[in-house]
């Protein structure tokens, strides 16, 4: 059960949530830690334990909310979600799936360098907790632009490739970050648009469950653009 470690304002509607988490292993903030946070735009930090000295440094941050978990829960646990309905809900499994580069499938004419294979396992992973439809370009073991929660795949795909570029204009750079990017996308491409506006964008590589009815499409386009793609033979699914 979570608790405070420091007062400060209510967490309200559009709170952007900063959290630092350690997935492998549950790590304290240290002191060391707190002091480079302190440098951003915080307004929540959760981890599973702060230290004396790293609480003394985020409590001088005005208007930050620290909060220590304790033991974190085992990400891959088997459990249940619930969406409330009108006259009932949905109870589904939860999303713990975990692809890794074994699991990947080739379909293009080109592979990916290992760079892009890293890359688009990042991708995917945090394409399994963005709002469907998700599109999550990433470069450098970083997320470069994200599209979450349309109704059409090429919307999340363009609002993506949008960011993307809207981040490079903010930073002063001559291209989008999406230039040389990867793309993932949490369930198949069920029209090629989607994969041709990551294209255009500048992406270089594709990583996407596969399964759709019009796949050899997608691979045909991909193909003519020079893109590498691969199949992971996984959905994520966050409604």
């Amino acid at each position: 059960m979570s608790r405070w470690v420091t007062s400060g304002l209510g967490i309200g509607i559009g709170a952007v949530l900063t959290m630092t988490v350690a997935m492998q292993q549950a790590r304290g903030v240290t002191a060391d830690a707190a002091t480079a946070m302190a440098g951003l735009f915080l307004e929540v930090v959760i981890a599973p334990e702060i230290d004396a000295g790293a609480r003394e440094v985020l409590a001088a941050k005005k208007n930050l909310r620290v909060l220590e978990t304790g033991a974190m829960p085992d990400p891959a646990a088997a459990g249940r979600t619930a969406r409330l309905l009108s006259g009932g809900f949905l109870l589904q499994g939860r999303d713990v799936a975990a692809v890794g580069e074994g699991d990947l499938k080739i379909v293009t004419e080109r592979s990916p360098s290992a760079q892009e294979v890293k890359d688009m396992l990042f991708a995917f992973t945090v394409a399994k907790h963005v709002k469907s439809n998700a599109i999550v370009y990433a470069k450098e073991g970083a997320t470069v632009g994200i599209g979450a929660g349309q109704m059409s795949r090429v919307d999340s795909s363009r609002i993506a490739a949008e960011k993307a570029a809207e981040a490079a204009r903010a930073a002063g750079l001559p291209e989008s970050l999406a230039a040389g990017s990867v793309v993932a996308s949490d369930a198949f491409f069920p029209f090629a648009d989607g994969l041709l506006a990551a294209a255009a964008a500048g992406a270089s590589a594709v990583i996407q469950p596969g399964g759709s009815v019009r796949d050899q499409e997608v691979i045909d386009a991909a193909n003519r653009e020079g893109l590498a793609m691969v199949f992971t033979g996984t959905r994520h699914f966050r409604h």
